[in-house]
């Protein structure tokens, strides 16, 4: 029987044991989001500059320093980009570790190196020790962001894997929301509210670390190591019913193809018919960081402080941003399994460039050197960023990750994840470290540089993005075969899909 027929003979239901265990594993996204939010805010405590960053506190404080430049300076964005540097180089050891010794591995690997970096940074004496401690982050997060999408993905049904995959998403999102709170807290904490901010990252790391200790490892993993007879188990268990023969075949007929791939990046890489999935694992993560998002919750703070919102006003206005976060993504759990991930990268990218725009307008006209925003225009330009990160929220923040972790075969799957965890923390690495620079030098026109990119992903959805709600894992080969632009890199090394007899992979 095809492997395209066998789908419709999977079998077995959502169990409480799925969720949980894809709830404890999307807990290092929470990792990821809150370094996001802790490093703004942390970045605009008078006692941190003060000790690491003397020459940006001087700055801050002169009333004629141009509004955009005030916080334009290397260092302090070194601090913050550091960490997606090792996180960039940890991710590609993170593969072989995921692949040879399962998810679960990396997951732990992941929160052990967290926990090592948070209690660095939160009792830093001197920037040497503070910058050894983000690249323990920055290692805590390489592992965590290429071993979590993957479990996620393994672990959940077929028909709600994008919702279920998008708890890594949602963790991140709280973990951002989080961070914000607490640098809201201790900014009233002085001299040492800012280690309180950094020391608290370990909260997550241990939850993480202890999570890992517990789960089990997905099918998939335990499958492709050679554990089938335990890999089955685990699938029983997870889709509540013995009746998993289909899935079964299907996870096992993968593995032995992966068994047969001596180099699965060598393969993704040079093979043609593997062209597609190379560039939507190059160019989804590449778009979700250039859509600015990072920018913004890296540096809210300091943005909204710039607009003229004093001290805990801009700390609050963040935490704004960060509740928006949370609700968008879980409307977007909701939504993937049933509108699909087209419709919501579409929709999203229209609201987020008309978004930048409508606040390169308002900062144009109405804010520039030594000036401040009127409050009325000031809440527009708060709430148009409110809602640039609601659509974030429900489209790229997401199923940036989702949809990479989907579209690979099981022989790929690692390598393909480490290709995009690369991306991703590559170019988050490039805009953290130019940003304030770019903000100084374009000023409002930085938003239309970023509208300008997400004009250009929003067409490569609706023009190149195949729909895989509902598709299994094992079956998204087929999409590329159907696919109007991406059949003639597969097909000459697939035969045609043919409607009656279905698609039947040529080796």
């Amino acid at each position: 029987m095809e492997a395209r027929e066998r789908t419709e003979l999977y079998q077995g239901k959502v169990t409480p044991y799925v969720v949980i265990t894809c709830i404890v594993g999307a807990i290092g996204g929470s990792l990821f989001g809150y370094d996001v939010g802790i490093s703004g805010g942390v970045t605009s405590m008078d006692e941190f500059l003060r000790k690491f960053f003397d020459t940006v506190y001087i700055n801050k404080n002169r009333a004629e320093e141009n509004n955009y430049c005030k916080y334009n300076n290397q260092g302090l964005s070194a601090f913050t980009s550091l960490l997606y540097l090792s996180g960039l180089a940890s991710s590609l050891v993170a593969s072989t570790i995921t692949k040879n010794s399962g998810r679960r591995m990396s997951i732990i690997c992941g929160g052990v190196s967290f926990l090592i970096g948070a209690a660095l940074t939160a009792l830093s004496i001197n920037l040497t020790m503070l910058l050894f401690g983000r690249i323990m982050l920055g290692i805590g997060i390489g592992f965590g962001n290429q071993a979590v999408p993957l479990y996620l993905s393994e672990m959940a049904p077929t028909h709600l894997r994008g919702g279920l995959n998008m708890l890594f998403q949602l963790f991140t999102t709280i973990g951002i929301l989080t961070a914000n709170l607490v640098n809201f807290g201790t900014n009233k904490i002085h001299p040492w509210g800012w280690r309180l901010s950094l020391g608290l990252a370990a909260v997550p790391a241990l939850l993480m670390t202890i999570g890992g200790i517990f789960l089990p490892d997905t099918p998939n993993s335990l499958i492709e190591r050679g554990f089938q007879s335990k890999g089955r188990k685990v699938l029983e268990k997870i889709r509540g019913t013995r009746n998993v023969d289909a899935e079964f075949e299907d996870i096992v007929e993968a593995s032995s193809a992966e068994n047969a791939s001596h180099s699965p990046f060598q393969e993704i890489l040079t093979r043609k018919r593997n062209r597609p999935l190379l560039v939507i694992a190059v160019l989804m993560p590449l778009f979700q960081i250039m859509t600015g998002i990072n920018s913004i919750l890296f540096y809210a703070p300091v943005i909204f402080r710039s607009m003229g919102f004093e001290g805990n006003a801009s700390l609050y206005s963040s935490a704004l941003t960060g509740a928006v976060l949370v609700l968008s993504t879980l409307f977007s759990m909701g939504a993937v399994d049933r509108l699909g991930r087209r419709v919501l990268l579409i929709s999203g990218g229209v609201v987020m460039i008309a978004c930048q725009v409508t606040t390169a307008i308002i900062l144009g006209l109405k804010f520039g050197d030594n000036k401040e925003l009127s409050k009325g225009y000031s809440i527009i330009v708060v709430a148009t960023i409110c809602l640039f990160v609601a659509a974030f929220g429900w489209s790229w923040g997401p199923l940036g990750w989702t949809v990479p972790s989907e579209i690979f075969p099981l022989q790929f799957r690692s390598a393909g994840q480490s290709i995009t965890v690369v991306v991703n923390l590559l170019f988050t690495f490039i805009i953290a470290q130019t940003f304030l620079s770019m903000l100084c030098a374009f000023k409002f026109g930085i938003f239309l540089f970023f509208s300008g990119w997400i004009a250009i992903m929003t067409a490569f959805v609706y023009f190149l993005l195949p729909e895989t709600k509902g598709v299994h894992l094992e079956e998204t080969v087929f999409l590329w075969q159907r696919h109007w632009f991406w059949k003639r890199m597969t097909l000459p090394e697939f035969q045609e899909p043919d409607a009656e007899n279905g698609a039947r992979e040529i080796i």
